[in-house]
């Protein structure tokens, strides 16, 4: 059109720029700003919209403010909403709800997408707080019979650890979609409630709805967390003979997980050998996880040199097999795949556990004394440490992969992240109210153990969301029945 001299309007603009957003051809988008300038079409309203969503969908925050802030008309709905939409992406969520805040203070009205952007945020990084409020907002706003909101509602209160409070606004919706399905589905995964996925599935072939490849994937992993291991499999085998769907890469890497978790490592094995393709990165993470667990150190290492292939950047393959190693005592073994991480520059990901109280998300480190409450929080870790001790618990010190005495081994596991956060928690969280605690990595088994314990002392329900799934600890046992 330039070319041929043909004329452009703001409707030719306006649909370029969507297309670059669905693209992502952001630096033609860009360019074509220019052109928009030059043409004297940027102070139009709905192109100042689109300039803010292709700028969003970037990740281009900074733009997408400028644009918002210069252009009087995109002060709108429309624009807000890809401006929080854009912050949601970028993991700046506290940025994304102070934009809503500055919504409503202008006497905007939010939509169903502006709840849908916001509450998914909310669920990704557990502010149940938030989440909360903003589900007050949904009911006056009477978008609590959306089914898209309702699925959103469903997945943050799962995510957040209240699956109950999921399956109740799942009841709430008159005609669930097969979003809302699969999101229960998910929920009952995250919280190894493999039979309720199961019943779940059920339920949704009951209404004429079809599976997708989401539906499948959560019903795995319900599958894998609960121990099912024959259902997982029919299910993984009917997917394309019955429901016609085709298994995908993530399938495949559920059942490498379903069995290895089981300890059915020789199957596992026999799986991946006979898939259609490699395993991805995830799938040979999971083997070897579950070589680890089961002590299988000759599969450890198969599994470990595919993921470092996979993954060379990434540490975990290493740490993985060094763990093993050191489980065997192997401490050279041990020094040379922790020189190797050195010196290939790759970074350990520490271990952090966070909670959130009162709307502020406390995070803690291993031996974390950073906290202005240090002092109570640790005679609180002391004081409990005495009453587990007088009820059974007992340090699995062989859990400390170091070569050190064992009392310096007990003192390690003491004062990991996750026993720091609930011990906070039970000075800070009101009685009756269930301490829920985050942590970026897999919950090790003596914290686990402790966990159990502690929940017995106290008469506290202890929910600790890990890396996979939900640990809900109550009365000295947990959810998970060991498949973890």
């Amino acid at each position: 059109m330039v070319t041929d001299d043909i004329f452009i309007d703001q409707h030719v603009l306006c649909s370029t720029l969507s297309a670059c957003s669905a693209l992502k051809a952001f630096s033609f988008g860009r360019s074509l700003h220019s052109t928009i300038v030059k043409l004297g079409f940027e102070c139009e309203t709905f192109i100042g919209n689109t300039l803010t969503d292709m700028y969003s969908k970037s990740g281009d925050m900074v733009s997408a403010s400028n644009v918002f802030q210069i252009h009087s008309g995109c002060k709108n709905i429309v624009s807000l909403t890809a401006i929080i939409d854009g912050y949601v992406e970028v993991d700046q969520i506290e940025k994304a709800l102070s934009t809503f805040v500055d919504l409503r203070r202008r006497g905007i009205e939010p939509n169903e997408f502006t709840f849908t952007s916001l509450i998914k945020a909310c669920a990704n990084q557990a502010k149940l707080e938030h989440g909360s409020q903003l589900h007050g907002q949904v009911v006056k706003f009477n978008f609590d019979r959306d089914p898209f909101v309702s699925s959103t509602l469903v997945d943050m209160y799962g995510k957040s650890g209240l699956f109950h409070h999921s399956i109740q606004l799942f009841d709430e919706i008159e005609n669930p979609n097969d979003i809302a399905w699969n999101t229960l589905v998910g929920v009952f995964a995250q919280h190894g409630l493999g039979r309720n996925a199961i019943e779940t599935f059920n339920g949704m072939i009951h209404t004429g709805l079809k599976p997708n490849a989401v539906t499948f994937v959560n019903l795995l992993k319900g599958c894998s967390h609960a121990g099912m291991v024959e259902d997982g499999l029919n299910y993984f085998y009917s997917m394309e003979k019955i429901y016609g769907v085709v298994p995908k890469e993530e399938h495949y890497s559920c059942v490498i997980d379903l069995l290895g978790r089981a300890g059915k490592l020789k199957e596992a094995e026999d799986f991946i050998n006979n898939m259609p393709f490699e395993p991805n990165a995830f799938g040979w993470c999971s083997f070897l996880g579950a070589c680890k667990i089961h002590g299988d150190k000759e599969r450890a290492k198969l599994a470990a040199d595919k993921l470092m292939k996979l993954e060379p950047e990434n540490s975990g393959a290493h740490v993985l097999l060094s763990n093993i190693y050191a489980k065997e005592k192997q401490w050279e073994d041990v020094r040379s795949l922790r020189k190797m991480i050195k010196d290939g520059n790759m970074n350990k990901l520490p271990g952090y556990s966070w909670v959130n109280i009162r709307n502020k998300t406390h995070v803690f480190g291993v031996e974390d004394w950073s906290h202005p409450q240090k002092k109570e929080i640790y005679e609180k870790l002391d004081s409990l440490l005495d009453q587990i001790k007088c009820i059974g618990y007992v340090p699995q010190t062989e859990s400390v992969l170091i070569d050190m005495d064992d009392n310096l081994k007990e003192k390690l596991l003491y004062y990991h992240s996750e026993r720091i956060a609930v011990a906070y928690s039970l000075l800070t969280c009101p009685t009756g109210k269930p301490i829920i605690v985050k942590k970026n990595l897999r919950v090790c088994s003596d914290c686990h153990s402790a966990l159990k314990y502690i929940s017995k002392v106290t008469e506290r329900n202890i929910i600790v969301r890990d890396i996979s799934r939900f640990h809900h600890f109550s009365n000295g046992s947990c959810s998970c029945g060991e498949h973890w």
